[in-house]
């Protein structure tokens, strides 16, 4: 009888586990993307009245925990 490869089995789930958060991680940026493309309308007005300003880009959205004290 074959012995069965436990290695294989659990490379496998994490390849399929790592396929699936970048598929929804390409939603959220699909998401994010058209959420700003309305926006992004409204700074171009502001933009070519003043082109000097850069816009300010969004950054990772980032949650820090409270330390339980």
């Amino acid at each position: 009888m074959a012995k069965p490869n436990y290695a294989f089995e659990k490379r496998q789930r994490e390849l399929a586990k790592k396929k699936k958060q970048d598929e929804k991680d390409a939603r959220k940026r699909e998401a994010r993307a058209a959420d700003a493309a309305p926006e992004s309308a409204s700074e171009s007005v502001t933009e070519t009245a003043a082109p000097e300003s850069a816009p300010a880009q969004a950054g990772p959205r980032v949650h820090l925990r409270k330390s339980a004290e």
